[in-house]
């Protein structure tokens, strides 16, 4: 019993990022019909920019992470205004081809700048765990769930309660509508590559002080994010977060009970099977964001 509750934190804490990256994947898929091979890349992109922000400019380990936030932003609203607005109205496959084409360049661009060594990002919390009973965690890890739950919870506040939040859920149901509405498409489509590639850039930087920085990082957090918009259904917000976390306990219970070498394995299993028996989602629901 306590190994098991020892691995269902650590799980919480995974799924707590794989959560952030889904829904930004979600929302990007579900509104913009875009499959955005490179959202990885943006994962990796926090990850170096809160590393640059701490070593080479010196500043504070919380705002190093809203530096690394504002960074995969901006950049996700300039490949969008640059490369994906004019290509709006071309088949799905050209855009996905741009996308794998961002995917390559920015990985380069990343090995060519910071090399092929990971990097290690220093952070503020000691290294002695906290101890609840029986289960133990690293006070770094607590600090990884708490943000992540609560740049969840932003986004909902977000999706729901704010006008760009409508924007986006009526854009995603009926865009022509949307658009006689008076809905400004273009922006949408830019605020909402932004807002996904936020996320995953801080998904990137905070996994970053846990883990280790390195180029191809973020190959496997893609696969990750589409393995959480499955598990939680298109569009599906509440779906997208319970995926993620099912994902993260699934790899720790995984990694714990059966072998380490097997942790990605259990989650590509999982998502086998839900395509098998339920290939709309586990958590899904009406096609909506939200």
């Amino acid at each position: 019993m306590e190994q098991l509750l020892q691995h269902l934190v650590n799980g919480l804490v995974l799924g707590g990022t794989y959560a952030l990256l889904g829904i930004g994947l979600t929302l990007i898929f579900g509104l913009m019909n875009l499959v955005n091979f490179a959202h990885g890349e943006f994962y990796t992109l926090g990850a170096y920019a809160a590393f640059a922000a701490l070593g080479l400019a010196g500043v504070n380990f919380f705002v190093a992470l809203l530096a690394a936030i504002a960074a995969g932003a901006a950049l996700g609203a300039l490949c969008e205004r640059v490369l994906l607005r004019p290509l709006r109205g071309e088949s799905i496959d050209t855009t996905m081809l741009v996308m794998i084409g961002v995917w390559i360049a920015m990985q380069n661009a990343e090995l060519l700048v910071w090399g092929g060594v990971a990097k290690s990002i220093p952070h503020p919390f000691p290294t002695a765990p906290l101890v609840l009973g029986p289960v133990s965690i690293a006070p770094l890890r607590v600090f990884v769930f708490v943000l992540a739950a609560g740049l969840i919870a932003a986004s909902y506040v977000l999706i729901h309660r704010t006008k760009l939040g409508r924007a986006m859920r009526a854009t995603f149901q009926d865009r022509d509508t949307a658009a006689l509405m008076g809905v400004r498409i273009g922006r949408i489509h830019t605020a909402t590559f932004a807002f996904g590639s936020g996320l995953a850039a801080a998904a990137g930087s905070l996994l970053g002080p846990v883990f280790l920085a390195y180029p191809s990082m973020g190959d496997l957090a893609a696969l990750k994010a589409f393995c959480v918009v499955i598990l939680g259904g298109l569009g599906n917000l509440p779906g997208a977060t319970l995926g993620g976390l099912l994902l993260g306990v699934a790899e720790e219970l995984g990694a714990g009970y059966v072998s380490s070498g097997y942790r990605d394995a259990v989650g590509f299993v999982i998502i086998i099977l839900v395509l098998l028996l339920r290939p709309s989602g586990l958590f899904a629901r009406q096609e909506r964001i939200g």
